[in-house]
């Protein structure tokens, strides 16, 4: 074999060589899968998933969604046959037995309300209720109604066996309102059953509150969660961030009455009320906590909507692996955070 002959054969050797090189890479890189938007417990939720494979992505995505799916049918309010609704209705008269799950986020709002001396509170129901039903009629609700329904409102209200998983309430006309922690429960259920099967990393969001934890997606160090600006319009684009923050193994949510509220004769009343006073607080327009869980992250959001600026980051500082960034009210606002959000800030 003459030499032009054998650089040809050469050639072509380390061509096939490179070309076995990138298929096998391209063989063990991870698959990255997006669910796109599903609409679930009143808002929408969305999946992202780094597994070894196709067939293993689909799988983390539907046991993802089955387990939010859960939730929402043990949890929702507006489900008439959901355990939340049938607690709602026969609580008042009787012991009402309840899934494990229920019982286990009941309990968890009970440890936020006394965390957050009652700025946390799953029975303000009665007043939540008030509120729609102001919007609908245009008529601002009386200081009168308002005190009528805060006498119905009080986690200490609630009676619980943990033995047979019972909770009853100890006077008429209370109701559960889960808003403020079920999304996350949910979100957290949802990590743990791609983890369970197999997901390399993976983020859920549901209507703004994530988590997300392993393999970030698009070949990044870390997940990068966009913070909205809450003056501007909800779009989500870049334009449209006052922030970006990036987490390896965390959670993230957001509360404040730029995403939720009732319009009533031309105020603005946040969906979370304070039992206090009755109504909703104002100072804030959102809250962004930042945990190891969403279960946290949730709760912990909407107390601080209640609790305000400075009594919301004294209490930050005292949790491990917390941090909070606050966005007041107003035009052109500046964030306000604890300790240690800057670290996470990208």
């Amino acid at each position: 074999m003459d030499t032009r002959a054998r650089s040809i054969v050469i050639f072509v050797l380390a061509v096939f060589l490179v070309m076995a090189l990138f298929v096998s890479i391209a063989k063990n890189r991870p698959f990255e899968l997006e669910s796109g938007y599903r609409p679930v417990m009143g808002t929408f939720a969305r999946v992202v998933v780094v597994a070894k494979d196709t067939e293993m992505a689909r799988k983390c995505i539907e046991n993802a969604f089955s387990e939010i799916d859960r939730v929402d049918e043990l949890m929702s309010d507006y489900k008439s046959d959901s355990e939340i609704s049938l607690v709602n209705t026969n609580a008042a008269k009787k012991a009402v037995q309840v899934s494990e799950s229920t019982f286990e986020v009941l309990q968890r709002s009970v440890e936020f309300s006394k965390l957050t001396e009652g700025a946390f509170d799953i029975t303000v129901g009665p007043l939540v209720d008030l509120f729609r039903a102001a919007e609908e009629s245009q008529t601002a609700p009386t200081q009168e109604q308002i005190e009528m329904a805060k006498s119905k409102v009080g986690y200490e209200k609630l009676i619980f066996d943990r033995t047979n998983k019972t909770v009853q309430f100890t006077i008429e006309g209370m109701r559960l309102d889960l808003g403020g922690i079920a999304k996350g429960y949910a979100i957290d259920k949802a990590i743990k059953a791609m983890k369970k099967t197999g997901a390399l990393g993976a983020m859920v969001d549901i209507g703004g509150d994530i988590r997300c934890f392993g393999v970030p997606a698009k070949g990044k160090k870390r997940w990068l969660i966009g913070l909205q600006d809450p003056n501007l319009n909800m779009d989500h684009s870049e334009g449209n961030l006052v922030l970006k923050l990036r987490i390896s193994d965390g959670a993230i949510a957001t509360s404040g009455d730029y995403q939720q509220f009732v319009l009533i004769d031309g105020k603005k009343y946040s969906h979370i009320i304070d039992r206090q006073t009755g109504t909703s607080n104002e100072g804030l327009s959102s809250v962004t906590i930042i945990a190891d869980n969403a279960t946290d992250a949730d709760a912990l959001a909407t107390a601080l909507s209640v609790m305000g600026a400075e009594k919301g980051i004294a209490l930050i500082e005292t949790l491990p692996n917390t941090e909070v960034i606050l966005m007041p009210s107003g035009p052109k606002p500046q964030p306000i955070k604890s300790t240690g959000a800057e670290k996470y800030i990208y």
